[in-house]
């Protein structure tokens, strides 16, 4: 019962931080670049916080803490264009994407049923972008789609780490500078508001920081195929909040990619798990 709250409360948080920057950008209340400096500065602050009451020294590299930061700034450009649902569709895609491919580089060999996951999935992402009336802004696509290989990039590199939010405190505080300078290049852009900042320190205090310390709990009673696959509910989570909370519509064409992508993806996670 315990990690199946702690797993739901992080699929949750997962799906707010696309509402809460989707609230944020859409409605100008704050631009990509002050939203993605306030929300890895917030993270780092929380994270720090929740350290220091384990009595702990933050951990990390600067590579990671890199790959954070090429997640986090595209994250917040892409949604000036796309939707909450579809964004966090092209994202989560991406990451799977990702990290089977990544497996298929050190020498694994899915068998068929993986091969036609990895299609279905890949389909539905060409379904997504293709032109058309219905499809999405590319450049929003391209940008929520590299923010996906870097979050893909950043969850590999933390595998096997023996203190998770220790490193991935450390990750935030090293990404924060980069940010900074960021927030500099994107300078004469800036435009904020009380509610604007409000929404980004409370996506990186609360649904980024210690969202990431409650699916890091979650983990210790989760394998890696349950794991992967639970996160398969926040594309879903955060489209029904975006109808919710942003009134917005669900196309077909996002209806038809998020079968393919999600239903690509749990192909390979059941066929690994009978493996």
């Amino acid at each position: 019962m315990r990690t199946a709250l702690l797993t739901l409360l992080a699929l949750i948080a997962f799906a707010a931080n696309s509402i809460l920057c989707r609230l944020a950008l859409a409605q100008g209340a704050l631009d990509a670049g002050s939203f993605t400096v306030l929300r890895l500065a917030a993270g780092a602050a929380s994270l720090a916080l929740v350290l220091r009451l384990q009595r702990r020294a933050p951990a990390g590299d600067w590579l990671s803490a890199l790959a954070l930061l090429l997640y986090a700034a595209p994250f917040a450009f892409a949604y000036n264009t796309l939707s909450a649902g579809t964004g966090a569709l092209v994202l989560f895609g991406a990451v799977q994407i990702t990290m089977i491919s990544t497996g298929l580089g050190q020498g694994e060999r899915p068998r068929p049923r993986e091969w036609a996951g990895v299609a279905a999935a890949v389909a539905g992402l060409v379904t997504l972008v293709r032109p058309g009336l219905a499809a999405p802004s590319m450049v929003g696509a391209l940008s929520m789609a590299v923010a996906g290989i870097a979050w893909g990039v950043y969850s590999l590199r933390g595998r096997g780490t023996p203190h998770a939010v220790a490193a991935t405190a450390g990750n935030f505080l090293r990404a924060v500078p980069f940010a900074l300078l960021l927030g500099l290049a994107t300078l004469r852009f800036t435009h904020f508001s009380r509610r604007g900042v409000l929404l980004a320190l409370v996506s990186g205090a609360v649904t980024s920081g210690l969202g990431y310390v409650a699916w890091y709990a979650a983990l210790r009673g989760l394998t890696a195929t349950r794991a992967a696959t639970a996160q398969l509910v926040v594309p879903l989570l955060t489209a029904f909040a975006g109808v919710l909370f942003l009134g917005e519509h669900v196309t077909s064409r996002v209806i038809v990619a998020a079968v393919l992508i999600l239903g690509g993806v749990l192909v390979v996670a059941r066929a690994r798990t009978a493996a």
